[in-house]
């Protein structure tokens, strides 16, 4: 599943066929438009030893403080970064050592939030999360996701029951696709890992 999200910014190039991007072959398409365009959240997000700052500010270099903590507020991470005594200015250390997992996807989620691309990718993006910050994070989600392409990959059904087209993967070949709704009619794989409590999907919203 990640292997094949990471086909759309091209960390990966397909062998056959084409990923497009409204009708557009990405290896047609220059590298920094492809940047421009897409944004990714991924289980263990990226964080660069520097401040909270400067690790969200690779999203938007000319981004204001106010924009900074506007993101931030919105992924569930501000109340926690001004609590630290250095707030926005403190070092997160090699990898973002020094916050935890949930903290490193909030502040990635923030990151994401801030550059506001065209596409988002989210690879178990919440899944560091705790029920309440999830729920909370998911409704800045919802709210980011209006109007854009996202690619989503989850486990959880509350991060993908309601996308327009949710894609069923099985030892790495589709076997199903479709809405939720269809889906759980066809009563196939999908509805037996739903029944299970457990999902292996891929989800694409637009």
């Amino acid at each position: 599943k990640s292997t094949l999200a990471s086909l759309v910014p091209r960390l990966y190039d397909v062998t056959s066929g084409s990923v497009r991007i409204d009708g557009h072959d990405v290896r047609d398409l220059t590298g920094a438009s492809l940047r421009s365009a897409i944004g990714v959240v991924s289980q263990d997000p990226h964080l660069f030893h520097e401040s909270i700052e400067s690790n969200l500010r690779y999203a938007m270099p000319g981004a204001s403080d106010a924009d900074l903590v506007a993101a931030c507020e919105r992924a569930r991470i501000h109340d926690t970064i001004a609590a630290l005594p250095d707030g926005y200015r403190t070092v997160v250390g090699e990898r973002g050592y020094r916050l935890s997992g949930g903290e490193k996807q909030r502040l990635a989620i923030a990151r994401l939030l801030l550059k506001n691309p065209a596409v988002m990718i989210l690879d178990e993006a919440t899944s560091h999360l705790d029920n309440e910050n999830e729920a909370l994070v998911q409704l800045a989600l919802d709210d980011a996701l209006r109007g854009r392409t996202a690619i989503i990959i989850a486990h959880r059904l509350s991060t993908i029951a309601s996308a327009d087209r949710i894609v069923v993967l099985e030892d790495g070949h589709i076997v199903e696709q479709g809405t939720h709704d269809e889906l759980m009619s066809l009563d196939g794989a999908y509805a037996r890992q739903v029944r299970a409590g457990g999902l292996f999907t891929s989800a694409m919203k637009s």
